[in-house]
């Protein structure tokens, strides 16, 4: 009778635990476990490199206390009473089907308490529809394409500014420099590679063109890794715009520079809606021949001189990995903060009141490292405290060039001209 009910007695306690390790909310032992879906293969694994390698540092910051930093989670050790957090990361290669695919493993089979990515906007869609259907809160830290928070969804939350800021910031920056510089900048060519990323860029673009008062004198879409932009580069050549905007990753990015050398283009202003011109992999390709572009960023090193903090984390940063961080680490870091905090408030890794927690998230401006006022959701889910600057490649590095009363130095104007640099 005794051995009978010891028997039951384990087999009861079998149960639980594997019901304990099955359930959903990655809160089981010792660990509160996230999903993060990037490109850690392809032709953007230096930029999946670089949102890794940002998402890392907020782990040591998260699991370790860090009094000295004024950073959400850097006091606590953990989250809900000292569990690590600990992210599972899911290669996506660039794919929105695998994204998705990618997603769904996570969910049921890793049982996640919330994912977090994918970079690329037409994977993040599709990675996020999973996170909805499943009722798991789906955290974006770094894909900008405006309809991403326009789809009605409830568990999407979105910490980076999206591409209707950036797209007026663009022409913001054109009009500052005819005003305050001189620069005579009238007409614009559109580039931008033909995934929901560029071709939602484009579209608030030419909308801001007509309500600032330039014109588009060339659009040139393109498929995403493609091998030759001779044809398109000709085309710009012939359209001889004063300023040229890039929506491109990072490849493309490379090779139109390339291209444009080759062909002797160059034009007054060119300007990149960030992605792959300020990705790792940009300059250490290009050297010297990406100098003098400039692109919208919501990170630069220089903005330490006002934000002591961004310094302090850069430090932490170039000190593990041997490099300064840059916007896609930057933001990456900053959401992952976002969602360790929402795990903690919810003191739960129950979906709907991480979820809860979300939607009452408030973090001030000064404990970001990025230019913000804060980082607040709307009802959509989207923060409604974020902003962008505008940085130039000088000497090797990506420096704050807009709004003109947070720059580090005057730009380089106009692009020099490939035989005259």
């Amino acid at each position: 009778m005794k051995k009978y009910v010891l028997a039951l007695f384990l087999i009861l306690a079998l149960g639980f635990i594997l019901a304990a390790c099955a359930a959903p909310g990655g809160g089981g032992g010792s660990t509160v476990k996230v999903g993060a879906v990037y490109p850690l293969s392809g032709a953007t694994a230096s930029t999946g490199e670089d949102l890794k390698q940002g998402v890392e540092l907020a782990l040591e910051v998260v699991n370790n206390k860090h009094d000295d930093l004024n950073l959400p989670m850097a006091k606590e050790e953990g989250v809900l009473k000292g569990k690590k957090l600990e992210v599972i990361f899911a290669d996506h290669e660039g794919k929105p089907d695998k994204g998705k695919a990618e997603a769904e493993r996570l969910i049921t089979q890793e049982k996640v308490a919330a994912l977090f990515g994918s970079y690329h906007s037409s994977v993040t869609k599709t990675a996020s529809q999973a996170a909805e259907q499943a009722g798991i809160p789906f955290v974006n830290a770094e894909s900008t394409n405006a309809q991403l928070t326009e789809r009605g969804f409830k568990w999407f939350f979105r910490t980076t500014p999206h591409d209707g800021t950036f797209a007026e910031n663009a022409f913001q920056f054109m009009k500052d420099l005819n005003d305050q510089k001189g620069a005579g900048l009238k007409t614009v060519a559109l580039v931008y590679e033909n995934t929901d990323f560029g071709k939602g860029f484009a579209n608030l673009a030419k909308d801001f063109a007509s309500q600032y008062g330039f014109d588009i004198v060339e659009e040139v879409s393109y498929p995403a890794k493609t091998q030759s932009v001779s044809a398109e580069v000709q085309k710009l050549k012939a359209a001889n715009p004063d300023a040229v905007i890039f929506v491109s990753y990072v490849s493309d990015a490379i090779l139109y520079m390339n291209t444009m050398k080759e062909l002797g283009f160059a034009p007054k202003l060119v300007w990149a809606n960030d992605a792959g011109f300020i990705a790792s992999g940009f300059l250490e390709n290009l050297g010297k021949d990406g100098e003098y572009i400039t692109s919208r960023e919501v990170w630069a090193a220089d903005l330490a001189q006002a934000r002591p903090l961004v310094a302090q984390v850069n430090k932490l940063y170039h000190d593990k990995y041997g490099e300064d961080m840059n916007g896609n680490s930057a933001r990456a870091f900053t959401g992952m903060l976002v969602l360790a905090d929402a795990i903690h408030r919810a003191g739960s890794t129950d979906p709907e009141k991480i979820r809860e927690a979300l939607k009452a998230t408030d973090i001030p401006g000064d404990q970001l490292i990025v230019p913000w006022k804060g980082i607040k959701f709307d009802e959509k889910g989207q923060n409604e405290l974020g902003s962008g600057i505008v940085v130039q490649v000088l000497d090797g590095k990506y420096t704050t060039v807009w709004p003109f009363d947070l720059k580090a130095t005057d730009i380089v104007f106009p692009f020099p001209a490939w035989d005259a640099r």
